[in-house]
């Protein structure tokens, strides 16, 4: 049973007396359905499962029938569990949510509510549109190297390559078959089903050759004028970033701000290509994990995206933000900020340490640590299976 502190989390929850909506949200195939399974199973309650995933979009009257019948199975249980997966695939779910959630209230019927969404952006919207004080939200991201290495033996170089999917990791022995596997269930599904048909997309060609792109960059800093120099069906800046907003939402892509001493410095910024999991660099390389790692420079870009990874998915669930820093030619490859607090840190995998980016920083800004990543500092491994929290 792995992502056991969301499954703890959760359980405890559904055990309190007090009645929250429970929202569990994430990228595609990280587990939120199996661990909401989990915790329904051990419960001594009765529970519902139901997903909309095949439910024509914007169908709420399934919605109030699925609650419906969870009504009458509550009457003589006394307790139960209502938990609905793809939520967001339902046209204005949150609002039938909150009529049905507050008439239950009224009546004093209680029935506990679990929703679950691939899609970040239109499950926030929704909440904070309607459901004001009657939500917690639980975040699952990408798993990381610990929880791959005790689900499935993965070596670093293996979680480097392969990434974080449980779902792949009985095909990484096959790798062409991996391959597609990453291709057509993960990419394509998480860009057409969570973004394509969810959300207006004009140039949907565009976004397609923005993730290729940013995948190819990662761990790069590439201006918006850039990069619609290096895409075939250009848009303007403002498009090509509310597109990197929506790769970033869907747990594929992100941009990655600079850190600065104002907001406005840093919204404008040009991003730093961050994926929110190496296989998705690996899966469009076209190379095997054997060819591709003995080459350094290769190597190297892997192993800063995998750390890259690793923070830019701690922040999304522990309230930290992530910048990168650079002034002229002296750069920091990552900045966490969390309660005003900032932390340095520095990926240097090819044994050649530079400290002119920290020691700069450092004058700047006054971080509360400074840290470098590689052999000269903290081994790739350990650092990969820190709880970057803890270092505040």
């Amino acid at each position: 049973m792995f992502q056991r502190v969301h499954y703890q989390t959760l359980a405890n929850r559904l055990q309190e007396p007090r009645r929250f909506i429970q929202v569990i949200t994430g990228p595609r195939q990280v587990g939120k359905t199996t661990m909401v399974n989990q915790v329904a199973a051990n419960l001594k309650v009765p529970h519902l499962f139901v997903s909309a995933d095949s439910v024509a979009v914007g169908n709420g009257v399934w919605l109030q029938q699925q609650w419906e019948y969870a009504r009458l199975k509550q009457e003589p249980t006394l307790e139960f569990v209502l938990i609905i997966d793809e939520i967001q695939k339902i046209d204005q779910w949150s609002e039938t949510v909150k009529l049905m959630w507050d008439e239950d209230t009224r009546t004093g019927l209680n029935i506990k509510l679990v929703l679950l969404g691939s899609s970040r952006l239109l499950i926030q919207q929704g909440l904070t549109e309607s459901l004001a004080g009657r939500f917690e939200v639980i975040y699952m991201g990408h798993w990381n190297f610990s929880e791959m290495q005790e689900g499935f033996n993965f070596s670093l170089d293996d979680f480097i390559w392969f990434g974080g999917y449980p779902g792949s990791a009985s095909f990484i022995h096959e790798e062409n078959r991996w391959n597609e596997y990453m291709l057509h269930s993960i990419i394509e599904s998480s860009i057409s089903r969570d973004i394509l048909m969810l959300t207006r997309i004009d140039k949907p060609a565009l976004m397609k050759q923005l993730f290729e792109l940013g995948c190819l960059y990662s761990g790069q800093i590439l201006s918006y004028t850039k990069m619609i120099g290096q895409l075939q069906d250009a848009g303007n800046t403002t498009t090509l970033s509310h597109y990197l907003q929506l790769l970033h939402t869907a747990g594929l892509l992100g941009g990655i701000e600079k850190f600065a001493g104002d907001i406005i410095r840093k919204r404008s910024s040009s991003p730093k290509f961050q994926v929110h999991n190496t296989a998705l660099m690996s899966a469009q390389m076209g190379q095997h994990k054997k060819q591709a790692l003995s080459d350094k420079a290769a190597r190297g870009r892997m192993v800063e995206s995998a750390v890259g990874a690793h923070l830019l998915n701690s922040s999304l669930s522990r309230n930290m933000n992530l910048y990168y820093w650079r002034e002229n030619i002296l750069e920091v490859d990552f900045i966490l900020e969390k309660n005003g607090e900032l932390i340095a840190v520095e990926v240097k995998s090819n044994g050649v340490a530079e400290f002119r980016g920290l020691e700069a920083f450092k004058k700047m800004y006054g971080p509360k640590k400074m840290i470098l990543v590689g052999e000269k500092g903290i081994p790739v491994h350990e650092f990969l299976e820190l709880n970057p929290n803890d270092l505040f």
